[in-house]
């Protein structure tokens, strides 16, 4: 029973850190040639603007650019505030990842 809640604690402690890293992931395997450490850059950014949900959601946009354009253009309130926060992740990696 010991070794099983340690292993829940232990778990619960490190979901968060895996959830990040999406974007980097997602960046990787773009079809961008994008460098490495430029990916890795762009994560540090998002780890600093963004949440888990939206790094989740923004990671897709690697693999499919329509999700952008309708996230952007959605009537959503929701979705608003993501895209505000999105659009800050961006200025700060293109001035932080140059």
């Amino acid at each position: 029973m010991k070794l099983l809640t340690t292993t829940l604690v232990i778990l619960s402690l490190a979901s968060p850190a895996l959830a990040f890293g999406k974007i980097e992931r997602a960046c990787i395997k773009s079809d961008r040639s994008a460098s490495r450490s430029l990916c890795k850059c762009i994560q540090r950014v998002a780890n600093n603007e963004l949440t888990r949900s939206d790094q989740k959601l923004a990671a897709k946009f690697f693999k499919e650019p329509h999700l952008a354009q309708e996230t952007r253009q959605s009537d959503s309130s929701t979705k608003e505030r993501f895209w505000k926060r999105y659009k800050e992740f961006g200025k700060q990696a293109a001035t932080s990842c140059k």
